[in-house]
């Protein structure tokens, strides 16, 4: 019979300090320490992309909790999340949210018959409405004016990611801050 031989720092006795040490890293690291609840902003699921409002109140963000991939917008003020009616369709992948200053408008990507289509969200009307329905390419990475009326994104319709710029208009509302004053946009080529 083979006799067993412990190793070598097991024969020695651990100093207190080092378990000490452990035990808080162990206990800083415990998920009792991350808020799972259902109004906090992490949860043991999947949180990425997040996009910052102009004015640092509301983050938007791609979570997976509840079982499927869904945007969510985040009230950092109040701590809460916002109620968003028509956001999320059922079957549908939501990814690369962009909030204008206040958080009024969202853009981001979504599906329309399987292919990736530029969408915004309007949370004043709480509806949503598709910007790119008829590009031939794939679109990727959108983003937001601060106002709201400019939307960027990449598109793939010639063959290689070039930039698109998307004018929604002079006549659409703008977001901005109450009694704020907005310089007249610049004269594009």
């Amino acid at each position: 019979m083979k006799k067993f031989t412990p190793i070598f720092w097991l024969q020695r006795p651990i100093p207190w300090s080092l378990l000490f040490s452990l035990a808080s890293v162990l206990v800083a690291c415990s998920p009792g320490n991350i808020p799972i609840g259902p109004t906090t902003l992490n949860s043991r699921y999947t949180e990425e992309q997040p996009s910052l409002s102009g004015n640092g109140r509301f983050l938007a963000f791609i979570s997976n909790r509840n079982g499927n991939q869904q945007l969510l917008v985040y009230d950092l003020e109040t701590q809460s999340f916002v109620s968003t009616p028509g956001l999320n369709r059922p079957n549908t992948i939501a990814e690369s949210p962009s909030l204008s200053y206040t958080g009024r408008y969202i853009t981001y990507i979504t599906s329309d018959q399987g292919r990736p289509v530029v969408a915004l969200y309007d949370r004043a009307i709480q509806q949503s409405q598709i910007l790119t329905p008829i590009y031939r390419g794939w679109v990727r990475n959108p983003g937001i004016s601060p106002d709201g009326r400019y939307i960027v994104f990449e598109t793939a319709s010639r063959g290689q990611w070039d930039i698109e710029v998307l004018d929604r208009g002079p006549n659409m509302e703008l977001d901005i801050p109450n009694g704020a004053t907005v310089a007249p946009p610049p004269d594009l080529p």
